[in-house]
């Protein structure tokens, strides 16, 4: 499996003139000495010619810091350490690890099986299938495209081989791959975590119920597009089969029991249950199931360290841009920018909901994370919001995010997997963003969707 989670589209993403115009902005307002407007011209310059989102965060905020002269450049890069110097981060290598070892231990395959004997008799039955493989696998690997390249490619191929239109297929998948960060463990709750100081193990619980919500309102969808293209359902429900799969898959389903129980119980810290997940991954592969090979863990090693180095560049670059724009009150203006509001939550959840979902249409989800929780979860807070119910909000919203061009992570990810052009795994998806708006809508203004199972378990 390739690196999906460093996958992107390379070159630009606009046409050359407007590419031009942009860097002459660039120039025209650090002559003028507008320096904080020219950080976020030049960071727009860098991202739509092509540049990697970290070289783009860190080029930028050197640019700024050079400009103005005001500190040390080497404050750039203390800032960078200092951005990653996080115990809680640790448990991003872990996460990646155990969910590599799981798409190459054979797991994934036993999971589908399951979710097929389980729901292929609904009519649209892989549709269903594949959000319910997809709610199972994402308690084991908290992104969603480890979710994409992993179960997408098993799921993707079932459904065109059982007559579904090849967009309806890319479509769901991409659509189910988004509960994985959702539901716990998840990679961008603990980024947020770390950026706002509130418990990951909080953050893991309040996904919990709005993942589930989501699996509900999208086989919903596929339930009434199933009755208008007239897809039957794809199995006829036997208990002997589905005993069969159950016991070939038991050891893989208690995964995402020994990870979201232990957290819930105490008995992890959401580090430990990552290194626990990957022990246990270990163990199936390598001694159970014996489908991991030495070849295989090798291979599975390296995507794990090359996957881990993109994501905490991206982090450390995103510090400094955070820090930037702290040191600069950015923060304060906003939130006075929005003073009309600060007596309306709903007001303001509407208006961040549409920033998020705008910066989520052009920025990688670690990278937003990293840049906009400073700025907009004061503004939150000031308004009322639980911060916890905030994080579930964010990531919700840039999970979204991943199904929209021009960034959509996910549908390069299923394009390159599936051999489906991009075009078509977009036009297959935009149905699926209509249940995931209703999602985030009722998590973003009914809190005790995220906040009841927290507040049971923590206060």
């Amino acid at each position: 499996m390739p690196n999906i989670l460093a996958v992107r589209r390379g070159g630009a993403i606009v046409p050359p003139l407007v590419a031009a115009v942009a860097i002459l902005g660039c120039i025209a307002l650090a002559a003028t000495q507008h320096y904080l407007l020219f950080l976020f011209a030049a960071l727009f310059t860098l991202l739509v010619i092509g540049v990697p989102i970290a070289i783009s965060l860190a080029g930028s905020c050197l640019l700024y810091v050079l400009l103005t002269g005001r500190v040390p450049d080497v404050v750039v890069m203390h800032r960078m350490i200092n951005g990653v110097d996080s115990f809680p981060l640790l448990a991003i290598p872990f996460f990646i690890l155990a969910g590599n070892l799981m798409n190459n231990g054979g797991i994934t395959v036993r999971i589908f099986d399951f979710a097929k004997a389980l729901m292929g008799w609904m009519r649209g039955g892989l549709g269903h299938v594949n959000v319910g493989a997809s709610i199972v696998f994402s308690g084991m690997s908290g992104a969603a495209v480890a979710d994409a390249g992993g179960l997408g490619t098993i799921e993707i191929k079932a459904m065109k081989d059982a007559g579904y239109d090849e967009e309806f297929s890319v479509g769901i998948t991409a659509a189910s791959s988004t509960i994985g960060p959702i539901i716990p463990p998840s990679l961008p709750m603990v980024i947020y975590g770390v950026m706002a100081s509130v418990s990951v193990g909080q953050l893991f619980v309040a996904g919990l119920v709005p993942g589930l919500l989501m699996g509900l309102v999208l086989m919903a969808m596929i339930t009434i597009i199933s009755r208008r293209r007239g897809y039957t359902r794809d199995a006829v429900f036997s208990f002997p089969v589905l005993g069969h799969t159950f016991k070939r898959a038991f050891l893989s389903l208690l995964t995402p029991v020994i990870i979201v129980g232990g957290i819930m119980s105490g008995a992890f810290t959401p580090t430990e249950a990552a290194i626990a997940a990957v022990v246990y991954a270990l163990v199936l592969g390598g001694v159970v199931y014996r489908s991991l090979t030495w070849r295989r863990l090798l291979k599975v090693s390296m995507e794990t360290i090359e996957t881990t180095a993109v994501i905490l560049l991206i982090v450390a670059g995103a510090s400094i841009f955070a820090w930037i724009l702290t040191s600069n009150q950015v923060t304060q203006h906003v939130v006075t920018l929005l003073g009309p509001f600060a007596d309306n939550p709903i007001a303001t959840l509407i208006i961040i909901n549409l920033v998020l979902i705008l910066v989520g249409c052009f920025m990688e989800t670690i990278a937003a994370i990293t840049i906009l929780v400073p700025v907009l979860l004061p503004v939150a807070i000031t308004a009322g919001v639980d911060p916890v119910h905030f994080g579930v909000i964010m990531v919700l919203n840039l999970m979204i995010g991943l199904l929209t061009p021009p960034v959509g992570m996910v549908l390069y990810v299923l394009s390159r997997v599936s051999g489906i052009s991009f075009e078509k795994c977009m036009r297959g998806t935009l149905p699926f963003l209509v249940p995931l708006v209703i999602a985030l809508l009722l998590v973003t203004f009914i809190p005790a969707i995220s906040l009841w199972l927290p507040t049971l378990i923590y206060r």
